[in-house]
């Protein structure tokens, strides 16, 4: 019965009800009617009044210049896939050319909605089932161009085409269903490994960055106390230094002073000799290393020879009175050497 239904043409809106010609006729607004001279096309009525001649002139057609609903029939069609569907739809249209759309096509709506149904299928054909429900939009601009290139002889335009339901096989249905439900588990379980995945980077930041500040500071710390510390100990030995310079050179400048001097170098000296086969097996020896007033000698010239432009500098500065109660430096340096020995 529905294959029936779906095949039987739609009745016709244009013969029933015509109007009849009584000479003086009112046009409503958006219509158009079509009229007959003894069997021939005479003119078009406007909206309006408008004056026929009765028995010559028959209104044989009545066109509605509204946009017009059309609701397609329910189809089967095959997609690329081997899927069959079950879909319909609803046509817009609208009347261009009064005169086309009464003498261009038999039945305008009966066709109008043939053609959207074998464009349809043929749409349908070249689609997958996924792209079906993803390109339905792109499938009513392809229905809606294919129906105004073979509608134009018609004088009727195809405003616009929308699909109502698909219907899919249950089986079909469920499989899809089952796709969706195991797409949604696969989300769901890339999202909980990434926001594991962040969780531990975060993490690991985080203690990089308090490793990084806490070593930071404590060098910081460390920088700071070792400077106080290096500084206070250079001042201190710097100090104790410059005292011990002070005393060493105020106990020279005293009566005997050489002679402490040379008895502080033999003691070196000999505390030298006593470490030197502790740092390494290798030592090297001078010639005369068992004279000792030698080397006392030649550490107290060494120190002679330093102090002496220093001494010839205050002798000059000094009155002559002073310089001949001194005795000369080198009997001085014999006397010391000889009191050293």
């Amino acid at each position: 019965l529905k294959r029936a239904a779906r095949l039987a043409p739609a009745p016709c809106r244009w013969n029933s009800g015509l109007p009849v010609n009584i000479g003086v006729l009112f046009v409503p607004q958006q219509e158009a009617w079509v009229v007959e001279r003894m069997g021939k096309f005479h003119r078009i009525l406007e909206p309006g009044l408008n004056f026929l001649i009765p028995l010559l002139d028959r209104i044989r057609y009545v066109q509605s210049l509204k946009e017009i609903v059309i609701n397609v029939p329910e189809q089967s069609a095959v997609t690329l896939d081997n899927v069959t569907l079950q879909i319909d739809g609803v046509l817009y249209l609208r009347v261009m050319d009064p005169y086309k759309a009464s003498y261009g096509v038999e039945d305008p709506e009966y066709a109008v909605t043939q053609l959207a149904q074998t464009t349809m299928r043929s749409e349908l054909g070249k689609l997958s089932l996924d792209r079906v429900f993803r390109e339905r939009e792109s499938l009513n601009a392809s229905i809606v161009d294919a129906i105004n290139q073979a509608s134009d002889c018609w004088g009727i335009r195809c405003l616009r085409y929308e699909i109502k339901d698909i219907h899919v096989p249950p089986r079909v249905k469920e499989s899809m269903q089952m796709q969706v439900e195991a797409e949604r588990r696969k989300r769901a379980t890339v999202l909980e490994s990434e926001g594991t995945r962040e969780s531990a980077i975060n993490v690991a930041e985080g203690q990089k960055q308090a490793q990084i500040l806490a070593s930071e500071a404590e060098k910081a710390e460390q920088i700071n106390k070792a400077a106080g510390r290096e500084a206070n100990a250079m001042l201190v030995k710097a100090r104790a230094k410059a005292e011990a310079i002070q005393l060493l050179a105020a106990a020279l400048a005293q009566q005997h002073g050489n002679a402490a001097a040379s008895l502080s170098v033999a003691e070196q000296y000999v505390n030298a000799f006593s470490k030197i086969a502790k740092d390494s097996n290798t030592v090297l020896l001078p010639a005369n290393t068992g004279d000792v007033t030698n080397m006392v000698a030649q550490a107290l010239g060494i120190y002679t020879t330093l102090t002496k432009p220093q001494a010839v500098k205050t002798q000059d500065e000094m009155p002559s009175a002073h310089e001949d109660s001194r005795p000369p430096v080198t009997e001085m340096l014999k006397a010391e050497q000889g009191s050293s020995s």
